[in-house]
């Protein structure tokens, strides 16, 4: 099968827009890790980009009639700017539905390469269902973002490149996954021309369709899909990418938002450049790779995909980026409340530093603190200062990995309250645009008492909320049946233990 597809690739004559982009070798990552880590700078495309591949190709193989009536496209984002810029190019009237949740920068990004933009949904599904209904209307040709031969060989280019720069042995390839299409191409090339050469996809945790249809042997839609990392957050594996995927991928690697966040800042560290978490999902992975297999002196190569992130998203990316290397524990931890406790506990610390405290008086004999403390990379240091801490008396919880404790809870440590009963703790997640979070309060108004309520803002196309509310036994069943039906995603932290710590 990859060679059918090794044709279409060569054939692809996408640099009119595209350029061909260096594959760098990342001097900081590759000393750290013992091997030699090469990035292959996609995010120096025109569009930030490697989607100006696929786009250009599919635009190119239309028919003039085709061409003529115009395309259509749904996107939140790098395949939106890298068709318009492709339209523009050819001088094709294109159309762009994006979710009403883009932010502007996005949009106007997309305006600017000449494309009309129609706004409509608060997701990319329904975006996508608009721009199909607008095919049948107006006579356009939809140009998918992923599950189209003509798109996987554009993207495919990019294995060619790597394989031509870097002529000698690659030990393996890691590629970011959303929908598949650039693995799909990627690993269709280099798995006929160098099969030695392991291929690998690389998906975050909470948007992991690719493995899941693996694991599963057939596509499955997930019933959730992470959003921090925007550009890769498919529910589904398109049908053509995972008929190629099933055959050549190696693997499927899996990293978390923190893990990401920590591979921005070592992107940034080597190359000066700021990539988007997708951009950086591939560089996480092979990071991962590396610890669990203890490999040493190979040539892996890691796809910088995209760098199309909003400034403000920075802020948040920055807090988890320690915990993401390893460099940070999170934990709470039980001390006497009497004068000289945070001292002795700082001295307990040994020299290790402190890089958040957060701290309320609760009762006369415990104080609960929150607090933040440097760690080496090395899992066992983690492991062994809390096994120190307790050692020495101390009742400790490590929330490193608690999510809740991470997005919410450190910034509301402000103690227990005693008066409230029946209260339920949910963790939600919006369509954030102006008035989204009027919108959310108003369809919760008059239901439950809130007895509780934390919002943060992270510069996404999403808002996290953390709510409590005081909700009888009896009317349980009423509430999950109304969260259900109110359709944003959402997690029940009533049992979460940093919840329990220090706010229950």
């Amino acid at each position: 099968m990859p060679q059918s597809y090794v044709k279409r690739i060569l054939d692809a004559r996408i640099y009119d827009v595209a350029v061909e982009t260096p594959l760098d070798r990342a001097r900081l990552m590759s000393a750290r890790l013992n091997n030699q880590v090469l990035l292959k700078r996609e995010d120096l495309q025109p569009v930030f980009s490697f989607k100006i591949r696929g786009a250009y190709n599919k635009l190119r193989l239309l028919s003039e009639e085709q061409r003529q009536n115009g395309v259509i496209a749904a996107s939140a984002g790098n395949h939106a700017q890298g068709l318009a810029l492709s339209a523009q190019e050819m001088g094709v009237k294109a159309t762009i539905v994006m979710p009403r949740t883009t932010p502007a920068i996005k949009v106007d990004a997309v305006r600017a390469r000449g494309a009309r933009v129609v706004l409509h949904g608060d997701t990319y599904d329904e975006a996508s269902a608009h721009a199909q209904a607008l095919v049948g209307e107006k006579g356009l040709t939809y140009i998918h973002p992923y599950d189209d031969p003509d798109v996987i060989a554009g993207q495919g280019t990019v294995a060619l490149e790597v394989l031509r720069q870097h002529p000698g042995q690659i030990d393996a390839v890691f590629v970011p996954v959303g929908g598949g299409g650039l693995c799909a191409g990627m690993a269709a090339y280099i798995k006929y021309v160098r099969p030695e050469t392991k291929v690998f996809a690389v998906e975050p945790e909470d948007a992991a369709c690719l493995k899941a249809a693996l694991d599963k042997k057939r596509r499955v839609t997930l019933p959730h899909v992470g959003i921090f990392a925007d550009g890769v957050a498919v529910a589904q594996i398109g049908k053509e990418t995972y008929r190629v995927l099933k055959d050549t991928v190696d693997g499927v690697i899996t990293a978390n938002t923190d893990e990401m966040c920590a591979a921005i800042k070592d992107i940034f560290e080597d190359t000066r450049s700021i990539t988007e978490p997708a951009g950086a999902l591939a560089l996480a992975g092979l990071k991962k790779y590396v610890e669990e297999n203890g490999c040493e002196g190979q040539t892996l190569v890691a796809v910088a995909s995209g760098a199309n992130t909003n400034f403000d998203r920075l802020r948040y990316i920055s807090e988890r980026t320690e915990i993401g290397e390893k460099r940070e524990a999170i934990l709470a931890v039980t001390i006497a409340e009497k004068a000289g406790s945070y001292k002795k506990f700082c001295k307990d610390l040994g020299k290790r530093n402190i890089t958040e405290f957060n701290y309320r008086f609760a009762d006369e004999h415990e104080a609960r603190i929150f607090v933040g403390v440097q760690v080496s990379p090395d899992h066992n240091d983690r492991r062994e200062m809390v096994q120190e801490l307790r050692d020495k008396g101390y009742q400790v919880v490590d929330m490193t990995d608690n999510e809740a404790a991470k997005l919410h809870i450190r910034h509301m440590v402000g103690g227990h309250a005693p008066l409230v009963d029946n209260e339920q703790v949910l963790r939600f997640e919006f369509p954030e645009r102006p008035g989204a979070l009027f919108n959310f309060l108003a369809k919760l108004a008059g239901r439950w008492n809130i007895s509780m309520f934390h919002y943060r803002n992270h510069g996404s196309a999403y808002g996290r909320v953390l709510v409590g509310m005081q909700v009888p036994k009896a009317e349980r069943r009423e509430m999950k049946q109304f969260l259900d039906d109110l359709g944003y995603g959402y997690w029940d932290e009533t049992e979460n233990e940093a919840y329990q710590f220090f706010l229950g």
